[in-house]
């Protein structure tokens, strides 16, 4: 019986090890690269390389300001998505050091869109307007479509999310959680922009 237990054991521990090695973010933490990054708080990073990178993101929907916007409008640019709502403490909190970011790639390749995904476009702007946000935000709480369009991509469940998305349209870096400082958004835009075109 103390056999048949022991190989149980081993069983369940080489299953549990195998899953562990298909975690990519684990992976790159043994390859020693430091593309990921998982704090003990949540707050995650990942890196995609270009042959990595899935298709790209095909999106439409309507700004805050009732604008119509589209993935066509940021062709060849560098997009960075955050995911966010008015209420949501973190999203309150990382909203300067994405417009940090944004004001540093000022006059390049570079454009930021908010996705909002619970208010309504007159929250949306005050929000904005309290917390020195300069970009515009997409209305996604009536728009199943433009969160589809993101969801088939890349888990966006939790709330704030942020993707960098390459001149492409994929996806080639997420921050899930609450950004900490501007300067690791702005390190994995950097690596998208210095991609070719």
């Amino acid at each position: 019986m103390r056999r048949v237990l022991s190989a149980a054991a081993v069983a369940i521990l080489a299953v549990g090890l195998a899953a562990c090695g298909a975690d990519p973010l684990a992976e790159q933490y043994r390859a020693g690269d430091n593309k990921g990054f998982i704090a003990a708080n949540g707050f995650q990073t990942q890196e995609i390389a270009p042959d990595q990178r899935g298709e790209a993101v095909d999106f439409a929907g309507t700004l805050d300001n009732g604008s119509p916007v589209s993935s066509a409008d940021f062709a060849g640019q560098v997009l960075v998505v955050n995911f966010w709502y008015a209420t949501c403490g973190p999203c309150i909190i990382e909203a300067p050091r994405l417009e940090q970011a944004f004001q540093t790639f000022e006059g390049q390749d570079v454009k930021f869109l908010g996705i909002n995904t619970y208010d309504q476009p007159a929250t949306a702007l005050a929000f904005a307007r309290d917390n020195g946000v300069s970009y515009p935000s997409a209305m996604a709480v009536g728009d199943a479509e433009l969160k589809l369009a993101f969801a088939e991509k890349t888990p966006i469940n939790a709330t704030p999310t942020t993707l960098v998305l390459d001149r492409q349209g994929r996806v080639a870096a997420r921050v899930i959680g609450e950004l900490p400082e501007a300067s690791i958004l702005e390190a994995m835009v950097r690596t998208v922009l210095a991609e070719s075109a």
